[in-house]
């Protein structure tokens, strides 16, 4: 009986999204085992990559907190509001889409960049003894192997664009629920929306205070993370300004509402015609705040 309910059948009809996201994690899982590019550091290069080397002010198990499981409970609550299960889906795939295709970037340009961090000499020499080979001048570091590896995935900002890209997906999704581009200039609203880019940008800054990322890394990563949303947001969802600033439904609710009403004609299912009332009731809705 679970698998016949209108959310397990939109999942399955959906099938080949979540396995995608379940490759995209996988991709993303081996990227981060394989070693990155070890870029060639000499001693001259060495003043700017000797900042402390510190603990995390946000460690990365805290990125996902905020930036996927926060906007899904927001989801979720919109869910009890308006008992719209093709909202919720799609929001959650949205999200996810975005946050794994982010995910994907950002760390397979880390392991082709290979930039140093700024902590890079700490991480190289523990003992504050530094090495260069004769020959080449390159780096010899003598400490621990998974430290150093991680002081060569410098750019761009992991945080940043994970943070950035779950967090502005759900920026765009609440500008299209609360209304805030309807025409009537409600700061307020406009605030909360610009809240989780405040929060995904204090994460980014919070990068460079720990030594862990030079400033264009982070300003990347925020690039990386904005895009990658913005379009999954858009490719599932319509523009916030749709109706009047209001983007009420995702793009495949009305996509199979029309399919309905084309193949059965003028007979619809129960189904459809309670779709039909709501979206009748919500013009109402729309022509009572205009009048």
């Amino acid at each position: 009986m679970a698998l016949q309910s209108p959310g397990a059948k939109l999942a399955i009809s959906h099938m080949h999204d979540w396995l995608i996201i379940l490759l995209l994690a996988g991709i993303d899982g081996l990227l981060n085992m394989i070693e990155p590019f070890h870029r060639y550091v000499g001693k001259d290069m060495m003043q700017d990559l000797m900042f402390p080397f510190q603990e995390d002010t946000i460690p990365m198990w805290g990125v996902p907190i905020v930036s996927i499981i926060m906007p899904i409970l927001i989801f979720i609550a919109f869910y009890f509001v308006r008992r719209d299960i093709y909202d919720l889906h799609h929001a959650t795939l949205g999200l996810l889409f975005a946050s794994m295709i982010t995910g994907v970037i950002t760390d397979s340009i880390k392991d082709a960049v290979g930039r140093p961090r700024p902590n890079f000499f700490q991480r190289c020499f523990p003992d504050k003894r530094p090495v260069f080979d004769k020959e080449t001048g390159d780096v010899i570091c003598t400490g621990i192997h998974k430290v150093i590896k991680e002081g060569y995935k410098s750019f761009p900002s992991g945080h940043t664009s994970w943070s950035f890209a779950g967090l502005n997906f759900l920026s765009w999704y609440l500008s299209g629920k609360i209304r805030v581009f309807d025409r009537r200039g409600h700061v307020a609203k406009l605030s909360i929306v610009l809240l989780p880019l405040l929060i995904a940008a204090l994460i980014g800054i919070s990068r460079v205070d720990d030594y862990w990322h030079h400033w264009t890394d982070v300003f990347v990563g925020g690039f990386i993370g904005i895009t990658v949303s913005s379009m999954c947001y858009l490719l599932l969802f319509p523009f916030p300004t749709y109706q009047h600033g209001w983007a009420p439904h995702a793009f495949f609710y009305m996509l199979d509402l029309e399919e309905g009403q084309n193949s059965q004609g003028d007979s619809q299912s129960p189904s459809l015609m309670r779709i039909d009332r709501s979206l009748e009731m919500e013009q109402m809705e729309n022509g009572r705040r205009f009048m």
